[in-house]
């Protein structure tokens, strides 16, 4: 449990966390043909190079929850920053596609617990409007270098080859330092059994809400990261013939909208429920699919710019009721099932895209996808498991 509150950690730290956690596949997103062709490998492996890098974390994230409920938060955040840094430049030096792999699914283990911890930082020290206006913020961070790294890695592969990219990785290591020297945790080691408190955090995913939350990260990230990150690089280079730098500036459109919408999304939840914001986000994610995978590259780009609608919406409103409905002392562990489910959708969407996209054009898999997501949206939009209450107006804003 944790001792008297003391101030809350700095934003910028938070953030800088949570930035350094979206490195592991959206900087190397817009060099996946480079690096597949350098090692002489099929574009059909694209998936499991970004899977690599996150399969692990469907096992880790739950076991860094259950430490950090344990042993306090800080304790468990700097190994993963150096595990995450370390291992993450390592790769830049890899021999062999396998060795590659090997590496980055290392460098998994410490990303595993990073997104998870800074939503329980947020939510320790923050909570009501202001918790879900952080998340908000932190949503918007996430979005924010989910367009910009791989613009950044696009370029960096232009100008100085793909091995580079792996150097960015080596930032983990000084945010680590800043969190090691300037983070206050007063967590107090528990002392109860191990047993219990790994049955009272089962408990909690056996109610309704809290598992819809999680399955539903789980489809979210394996639309964004399958769908978007995986195929429209590959569908860039192949219909349209964009080069790394292009490609990377595409995947960037979507920044603007997701961005601001992560930041307003207090003034949308004081006029929709959660249960309409998901549903409406995954039917902007259908409809955005199919026109990406019908039209010419200005439609796509303008599809992409209301594809980020979606991903703004839906982020921080799944946070937040996860982190509405998780005891303090379950805090870390339920956030931490909730990645893990991620987790799942960022490993086997950009694998189940690859093996799909050997079968079929990469426009007919957007336009199959879309018509999937929208059949999940009107199941999320009849169902009476999702809370349909709205957030308080904030009469500061």
């Amino acid at each position: 449990m944790t001792s008297a509150r003391t101030g809350p950690p700095s934003r910028l730290l938070v953030f800088a966390v949570t930035a350094i956690a979206l490195l592991n596949t959206s900087v190397l997103m817009s060099s996946t043909p480079e690096i597949l062709e350098s090692f002489g490998e099929p574009i059909e492996r694209a998936g499991m190079l970004i899977a690599a890098g996150t399969v692990i974390g469907i096992v880790a994230a739950p076991a860094i929850g259950f430490l950090a409920d344990r042993y306090g938060r800080k304790r468990v955040l700097v190994p993963c920053l150096l595990i995450f840094g370390v291992f993450g430049s390592l790769g830049g030096f890899s021999p062999s596609f396998r060795w590659l792999l090997a590496v980055r699914v290392v460098q998994g283990l410490g990303a595993a617990g990073l997104i998870n911890l800074v939503v329980v930082l947020i939510t320790d020290h923050w909570s009501g409007t202001e918790r879900t206006r952080l998340l908000g913020q932190n949503s918007a961070v996430i979005t924010a270098v989910l367009a910009v790294f791989p613009f950044l890695g696009g370029a960096t592969t232009d100008l100085f080859g793909w091995r580079w990219n792996f150097a960015y990785y080596g930032l983990a290591l000084v945010v680590g330092a800043v969190v090691a020297r300037s983070l206050h945790d007063p967590w107090e080691v528990r002392t109860d059994p191990v047993g219990r408190q790994l049955r009272d955090a089962l408990a909690e995913l056996s109610v309704p809400v809290n598992a819809m939350a999680i399955v539903l990260g789980s489809l979210i990230f394996f639309v964004m990261f399958g769908v978007f990150l995986t195929i429209i690089p590959i569908h860039l280079d192949e219909v349209f013939g964009l080069g790394p730098t292009k490609r990377g500036i595409v995947a960037a459109v979507p920044a603007v909208t997701s961005t601001a919408t992560a930041l307003a999304v207090t003034w949308f939840r004081a006029r929709m429920s959660i249960r309409a914001m998901l549903a409406v986000g995954l039917g902007v994610f259908a409809a955005t699919f199919v026109a990406m995978g019908l039209g010419n590259l200005w439609l796509l780009v303008a599809a992409a710019a209301v594809y980020g609608l979606a991903e703004g919406a839906t982020i921080p409103t799944l946070q937040d009721l996860v982190a509405e409905q998780a005891p303090e002392r379950l805090r870390g562990a339920l956030m931490a099932f909730w990645v893990a489910s991620v987790r799942i959708g960022q490993t086997t969407g950009p694998l189940v895209v690859g093996v799909a996209i050997g079968w079929w054009t990469t426009g007919t898999v957007l336009v199959a996808a879309g018509v999937v997501v929208a059949g999940i949206a009107l199941t999320v939009g009849r169902s009476r498991i999702l809370p349909t209450a709205r957030l308080p107006e904030d009469r500061s804003q």
